[in-house]
């Protein structure tokens, strides 16, 4: 299988703007800046069960050549995700996996958040894929990033002072440069 696309993942209630601008840029005709969003392989939706999604995000990985991290304020502290079958009285936890097997069902589930399975499907891949921390702020803090990644891959900030503007924005060069170089 071919891994051609990038996978865009953080923490959407808190860094909603920074995925957002990420994704103008990729749109917008006048940007130089151009990928195809793992996101559009394989739907998933908002209502499915985690454990589903979980399942779906694992698939669009499986075709990722990139995946990009948005850190901000919430990222290590985001537990939207986490899944388990309830009635499973009978279970196994692997290491190796992180994740819980039901023999009494014959399913696999993860407790994680979104967020952690995400990365750790990234640190797993990481021999066949780049990893782009990106940092929704004006410097780079791996404190906020998951430790998982903190060792490994490009970690950059997203914005700069613009003195035409006098304000902090989002610098597409810094973006482009660290997601396409």
């Amino acid at each position: 299988m071919a891994r051609t696309r990038t996978y865009i993942a953080g923490e959407w209630d808190g860094d909603s703007d920074a995925i957002e601008q990420i994704y103008k840029w990729n749109e917008g005709n006048k940007w130089n800046f151009h990928f195809v969003d793992a996101h559009g392989f394989k739907q998933c939706y908002d209502s499915s069960m985690p454990c589903t999604i979980k399942d779906c995000l694992s698939e669009r990985m499986g075709r990722t050549k990139t995946f990009v991290l948005v850190v901000g304020n919430n990222t290590k502290s985001t537990r939207k995700g986490s899944c388990a079958y309830q009635d499973c009285g009978n279970k196994s936890f692997s290491f190796m996996t992180g994740t819980y097997t039901c023999t009494v069902l014959g399913k696999t589930y993860s407790t994680e958040s979104f967020i952690d399975f995400e990365c750790r499907l990234a640190y797993r891949y990481r021999a066949d894929i780049k990893i782009v921390v990106l940092y929704n702020a004006v410097s780079v803090d791996k404190s906020k990033c998951p430790e998982i990644l903190r060792g490994v891959g490009v970690h950059k900030e997203m914005k700069s002072y613009n003195t035409t503007w006098g304000r902090y924005m989002y610098d597409y060069n810094k973006v482009r440069k660290a997601i396409e170089e």
